[in-house]
């Protein structure tokens, strides 16, 4: 059964930090590209973080450069993003999304974690 679960979310303070890790179970996760997405209530789902299959590549949103770090240990199969110098614009849902680079895999979503920056 595929899975990616999301976790380490929560309640934090403005300046403060969160470290979320994305799990992958039943899929072969090391030939898969992954990133973070992010959705405010009543905003579009955006692209926060990329990270190529190896770890050795990484994009981030311009919004979050500077602050947030994205990882991954293909051994453990689990995917993190380090958050830092949390801002309430950051409260959202964050996803984890596994994408496909080889023919007939798949794409996999995660249900999400939600993160909430408030005094």
């Amino acid at each position: 059964q595929v899975q990616l679960v999301e976790s380490g979310g929560g309640l934090v303070q403005p300046g403060g930090s969160l470290r979320l890790s994305c799990t992958a179970s039943g899929f072969t996760f090391g030939r898969y590209d992954m990133r973070w997405y992010r959705q405010a209530e009543g905003k579009e789902r955006e692209l926060v973080a990329r990270i190529s299959t190896g770890g050795f590549s990484t994009n981030y949103a311009d919004s979050v450069k500077g602050r947030f770090t994205i990882s991954r240990d293909n051994a453990k199969n689990t995917m993190y993003l380090q958050m830092n110098s949390l801002k309430p614009d950051d409260t959202a849902v964050y996803y984890c999304n596994a994408v496909p680079l080889h023919s007939g895999d798949i794409e996999y979503w995660g249900l999400g974690t939600q993160v909430s920056v408030s005094s």
